[in-house]
């Protein structure tokens, strides 16, 4: 069963990969970034609910503070952009693990309120602090030179990197979550209690996959503000939580290549309905309903259930 598991995974990726390779030549390439960077962030946060069962509502602390510390450091310091990068990841990683370290004392809708609270609280800051440039946000980010030997200016090398990027942290996630330590938070999802007679100090883990999700989450906000050489006050609003839950429930919850197909689903609409205006809020609404009502396991989660195979 499980070689049959690992084949089905294996057959996945690499179709994953061939698209990734191939859409360039298509689609246009800045688009991809952008669900490359949201395919990112959607991981992330699944790593957390899906296999947690932790649900925040205020991821977006995590991706819009390490966009503006990445960007304020490739600008204002004028460092290369593999240090900006992981300059926000740190600053994602601390944040999470003040925010985790207080939110994992509460369960079920408690948590997710407080994540939620936190989230608000450092948006207001963003708002007010003078390095973020408030409404105005951080302009004109450069995208730098990549260890000094990639220029990242270029389109092409930039996706070549976004796309690196985005299969060190999908590979990472993945091995995660086929670790003993990936069985220990698949157990407290499934029943903490027994969890903790077995000796397991569940509260420890919950909040190192805290901070594993909100770092990698870093990672995604970081790489966002060098491709759009933008940190703005949207990257850190609450509506940016609520896009990566649905990004993670239409493409399927507890799935490893769910969020990536979510994301591309959202970004889509985004994009290609833009000339909808309002329009493509509601559009998104009537999709989760659907999802939802219709297929709760997600676009991913029905066609492995429907063919048997783990995905």
């Amino acid at each position: 069963m499980r070689t049959e598991m690992h084949r089905s995974e294996i057959v996945a990726f690499l179709a994953m990969l061939a698209v990734f390779i191939v859409a360039p030549f298509f689609v246009y390439p800045l688009f991809l970034m952008q669900v490359l960077c949201f395919a990112i962030f959607a991981c992330a946060f699944n790593l957390l609910i899906g296999y947690v069962g932790l649900l925040s509502f205020g991821h977006a602390l995590y991706f819009g503070w390490a966009s503006y510390v990445s960007a304020h450091v490739a600008k204002e310091w004028g460092l290369p952009p593999e240090v900006a990068i992981l300059s926000g990841t740190a600053a994602a990683a601390g944040l999470g693990l003040i925010a985790g370290a207080i939110a994992i004392r509460r369960q079920g809708i408690y948590f997710a309120m407080i994540t939620l609270a936190l989230a608000q609280m450092m948006f207001f800051f963003a708002l007010q602090a003078p390095f973020t440039h408030g409404e105005d946000g951080i302009q004109g980010v450069p995208r730098g030179v990549l260890f000094g030997l990639f220029d990242l200016k270029n389109q092409a090398t930039m996706y070549v990197f976004v796309l690196v990027v985005f299969l060190l942290c999908f590979a990472l996630i993945y091995r995660i979550i086929h670790s003993p330590f990936g069985e220990v938070i698949k157990a407290i999802r499934e029943n903490e209690p027994r969890a903790i007679s077995l000796g397991y100090k569940t509260d420890r883990y919950k909040l190192m996959t805290f901070v594993l999700s909100a770092a990698l989450t870093g990672v995604a906000g970081s790489t966002k503000a060098i491709v759009f050489q933008l940190a703005s006050l949207t990257d850190v609003h609450w509506a940016m939580s609520g896009e990566v839950v649905l990004m993670t429930l239409i493409g399927g919850l507890g799935t490893i290549f769910g969020p990536v197909v979510g994301a591309f689903v959202i970004i889509a609409m985004q994009t290609y309905l833009s000339g909808l205006e309002q329009w493509v809020t509601v559009i998104q609404g009537a999709i989760f309903v659907a999802c939802v009502m219709l297929f709760r396991r997600g676009v991913v989660g029905e066609i492995a259930n429907f063919l048997r195979i783990k995905l």
